[in-house]
Order: C-alpha cells, then sequence, then structure tokens
C-alpha cells in the first residue's frame, strides 16, 4: 500500500509535552523522509542538538529512536511513537508517546504541529 503520508522537508515545532521531556516550543524539527525511513536533526530550547530516525507505516504513524546533547552536555536517548492528525488548515499534528532509554527511562506524552 502506499504511504499517503510525507513528511519530507516539513518543520514542526512542539505545542505540549510532559515535565520530563527536554523539547519546548523553542524546539524545531525539520523532517525529510525517503520511501518510508524517516530522518530529523532539530535543536532548540533545552536540545544543543538532535537526531532521529523512524520508519512511517501506511497510516503515517511513525516508530522512531531519537539521541541529542541537552544544554548540560549530557547525551540522552529514547523511543517514541507517534500517531498522525490532519488539522482543518492541511497542517500535520503528531500525538507522541515516548520513552527515554537513558537517564531516569520515564515516559511522557507530547504533540508537535507541522509550521
Amino acid at each position: 500500500m502506499l504511504n499517503s503520508y510525507d513528511y519530507n522537508n516539513k518543520t514542526f515545532r512542539p505545542v505540549a509535552n510532559t515535565e520530563n521531556g527536554e523539547t519546548s516550543n523553542e524546539t524545531v524539527f525539520i523532517y525529510k523522509q525517503i520511501g518510508n525511513v524517516l530522518t530529523s536533526e532539530y535543536s532548540g530550547g533545552k536540545i544543543k542538538t538532535g537526531h532521529l530516525i523512524g520508519l512511517v507505516d501506511h497510516k503515517g504513524n511513525i516508530d522512531m529512536r531519537y539521541h541529542q546533547v541537552n544544554n548540560k552536555g549530557e547525551i540522552m536517548t529514547g523511543i517514541c511513537k507517534s500517531k498522525p492528525e490532519i488539522l482543518e488548515n492541511g497542517k500535520i499534528r503528531l500525538h507522541e508517546s515516548w520513552e527515554w532509554t537513558s537517564g531516569d527511562r520515564s515516559k511522557g506524552q507530547s504533540i508537535i504541529e507541522e509550521q
């Protein structure tokens, strides 16, 4: 089945996150997609630099892994599953469930929206 979601060259910014997360509305994600492989570089707010890599399924869901260096100089890693919602203006909102695989290994929820 053809993938109806194309995240290539889209920019996302968080609009909500749980307290144990490091992203904020100052964090900018620039998504690239080739086939069903998604990558992103991101930075801003508490994050000096970060990268993610993931797979996009036919419904636009993303299964990803990420690593980032925060402003404390720590390397943080995690996993995230994102589900898309198409907004009335045609932009994409991603509902994310994530979990640190470093540090305290806590879990959280975030929402990012296409800019």
